[in-house]
C-alpha cells in the first residue's frame, strides 16, 4: 500500500471538534471529583475555622480563652488594671479580686472635689509624692460556662417581663449571659434606690460582672453574716430586725424579691448589712414571687432561731412585707431605722406550739393574690364559699394581725364576695327545690345501677374466678410457640 492510500484512511479532526471533545473530558473529570475539591482555602471572604477542644478548655471552671478575651478587653478599656487571685467559689460563679484601671480613676478625679494643697514645706511635698495612690478594689464575678451545677435557672427567668424577649434559654452559654445581665440590672436597681446597701455595679461583659469589692482592710473581704462574730444577743437581734426591714424595702421600694436570701448571701460591711447574689431575684409580678418570698422568710427565721433569739411567725413577717401601709406607723416607709424600731413593738414573738403549727400550715398554703390566681378547679369551691382566700395575707387588710396577739384565723371574704355567695346560695336553693319536685313526680321503682363500678363484691369474686378457670382450660389446648413456628415454616415452604 502506498503512502497516499494510508494518508487518506487517516482520520484528521478539525480544531473545533478537537476543542469540544477536550472540554467534554474536562467536564466529566470535574463532575467526578467535584465533591473532593477543597475550596475553603481559596475563599478570601471567610476565614478557615478549626474547632478544637483546647478552645473550650477552662481553668478553675471559668477561665476559658473566650473569657480571657473579655478580661483583656476590660483591661484595654481601662476598667480594670491588675487581675488577682480567687476570693470565693460557688455553684454558679467564681469571684476574683482586681484593681480599678486608669479610666475609673479619671472618673473618680472628675467627680470628686479636690482641695488645692496649701504651701507647706518641701518635706511634706516629698512625702505626698512618695505615698502610693489609693486605687479602688473591684470584685470580678465570672459565671461558669463549662460545668453547670446550678441548672434550674429557667424558672427564675420565665415570667419576667424584663426578659420576655430572651430566647434560646436551653443553650447554656446564652442562658448564662442572660443570668449575668439579670444580676447587673438587679444590682443597679437596688443601688440607685439607695434604701438597701449593695456592692456598686461597674461593668458587664457577657459572663463577666465587675462590681465593688467590700473589704475590711489589707485586701481581706468583709465577712458574711454566717461568719460574723457577734458581740452579744442584742447585736444578733439588731441584724434580725435589719434583715426583716430590708426584705420589706426590697419588695416595696425596689420591687424585687431576693429568692435566695440566707446568711450566706449577706455581708456585714462597716456595721451595715449588704445584700449580694441577686441574680435570681424576681419582680413581684413573677408567678412564683410570693413562693420565693415565703422561702426567704423561712431561711432567715431558721438561721436566727439557731442563734438563740426570739423570732416572729413567718406569716406576720409575710404580711409586714407585702403591706403597703402599716398600722400605728408614723415614720418614713423608706427609712430603715424607723422600720427597725417598728418591728419589735408591733410584731408578736413566736412562743407556743400553736404558732409553730400555724407556720407549718402557712408553708403549705397555695398563695392567691387575687381572683385571677385561682385555678379552674377552685372556682366551684370559691362560689360555694369553701375556698379560703386568706384575706389576712393581702396587703390592704391585715390590721387585726398586727394589733391582736391572738392566733391568726382565716377571715371571710369581702362584701362583694358575700353578695356573690348569697346569689349562689339562692341558686343552690332553687336547684334543690327543682330536685325535690323531680323526686316527687319520679317513679317509685328504684333505679338499678349497672356496670363493674356498682357490682357486688361476691359477684365480682365469682366473675374473676370463672375468668381464671376459662383461661386455664384454654392453656391446656394451646399450641406451644416452638411447634407453632415449625408449622408456619412448613406452610411457607410448601407455598
Amino acid at each position: 500500500m502506498s503512502f497516499e492510500d494510508r494518508f487518506e484512511k487517516l482520520n484528521v479532526r478539525d480544531d473545533d471538534r478537537h476543542e469540544s471533545a477536550g472540554d467534554h473530558v474536562n467536564n466529566r473529570i470535574l463532575d467526578k471529583f467535584a465533591n473532593q475539591i477543597k475550596t475553603d482555602e481559596l475563599s478570601f471572604t471567610r476565614g478557615k475555622t478549626n474547632k478544637d477542644k483546647a478552645n473550650r478548655a477552662t481553668v478553675e471552671n471559668v477561665l476559658d480563652p473566650r473569657t480571657m478575651r473579655f478580661l483583656q478587653a476590660l483591661t484595654s478599656r481601662g476598667v480594670i488594671s491588675d487581675f488577682n487571685g480567687c476570693i470565693s467559689t460557688g455553684k454558679e460563679a467564681n469571684v476574683y479580686h482586681a484593681f480599678a484601671g486608669y479610666k475609673q480613676n479619671q472618673k473618680k478625679d472628675k467627680t470628686g472635689e479636690e482641695e488645692s494643697p496649701a504651701p507647706d514645706s518641701v518635706e511634706n511635698n516629698a512625702e505626698e509624692e512618695e505615698a502610693p495612690e489609693e486605687r479602688d478594689e473591684y470584685a470580678i464575678k465570672i459565671y461558669k460556662t463549662s460545668i453547670l451545677v446550678f441548672k434550674d435557672r429557667e424558672r427564675y427567668v420565665d415570667g419576667e417581663f424584663r426578659f420576655r424577649k430572651s430566647r434560646s434559654q436551653h443553650n447554656p452559654r446564652k442562658m448564662i449571659k442572660i443570668w449575668a445581665e439579670k444580676e447587673y440590672r438587679n444590682l443597679r436597681r437596688i443601688y440607685q434606690s439607695g434604701v438597701i446597701p449593695v456592692p456598686k455595679p461597674i461593668e458587664i461583659k457577657n459572663n463577666v460582672l465587675v462590681m465593688e469589692f467590700l473589704n475590711r482592710g489589707n485586701g481581706f473581704a468583709s465577712p458574711r453574716l454566717r461568719d460574723y462574730p457577734y458581740k452579744d444577743r442584742e447585736e444578733i437581734s439588731y441584724f434580725y430586725y435589719n434583715m426583716i426591714a430590708d426584705i420589706r424595702l426590697l419588695y416595696q421600694i425596689c420591687r424585687l424579691v431576693h429568692a435566695d436570701l440566707s446568711e450566706y448571701n449577706t455581708i456585714v460591711h462597716n456595721g451595715e448589712l449588704y445584700f449580694i447574689d441577686v441574680s435570681q431575684s424576681v419582680q413581684p409580678e413573677h408567678p412564683m414571687s410570693l413562693d420565693f418570698l415565703r422561702m426567704d422568710i423561712k431561711n432567715v427565721n431558721l438561721y436566727f432561731a439557731k442563734m438563740g433569739i426570739d423570732i416572729f411567725p413567718e406569716r406576720l413577717i409575710f404580711q409586714f412585707t407585702i403591706s403597703e401601709t402599716l398600722p400605728n406607723f408614723d415614720g418614713d416607709y423608706k427609712n430603715l431605722k424607723d422600720l427597725m424600731d417598728y418591728i419589735p413593738k408591733n410584731l408578736t414573738v413566736k412562743k407556743t406550739a400553736e404558732d409553730e403549727a400555724e407556720d407549718e400550715v402557712f408553708r403549705s398554703l397555695y398563695l392567691v393574690r387575687n381572683l385571677t390566681g385561682l385555678e379552674e378547679r377552685d372556682f366551684d369551691r370559691f362560689t360555694e364559699g369553701k375556698f379560703d382566700l386568706l384575706k389576712s395575707l393581702l396587703a390592704h387588710d391585715n390590721q387585726k394581725n398586727f394589733s391582736d396577739q391572738k392566733p391568726v384565723e382565716p377571715e371571710t371574704l369581702d362584701d362583694d364576695d358575700s353578695d356573690e355567695d348569697d346569689e349562689t346560695d339562692g341558686e343552690s336553693e332553687d336547684e334543690t327545690d327543682e330536685e325535690e319536685d323531680d323526686e316527687e313526680y319520679s317513679d317509685e321503682e328504684p333505679k338499678i345501677l349497672k356496670g363493674k363500678k356498682y357490682e357486688d363484691k361476691d359477684e365480682k369474686k365469682a366473675r374473676k374466678k370463672e375468668a381464671k378457670e376459662a383461661k386455664r382450660e384454654k392453656r391446656k389446648t394451646k399450641i406451644k410457640k416452638h411447634i407453632k413456628k415449625k408449622m408456619e415454616k412448613k406452610i411457607k415452604s410448601k407455598k
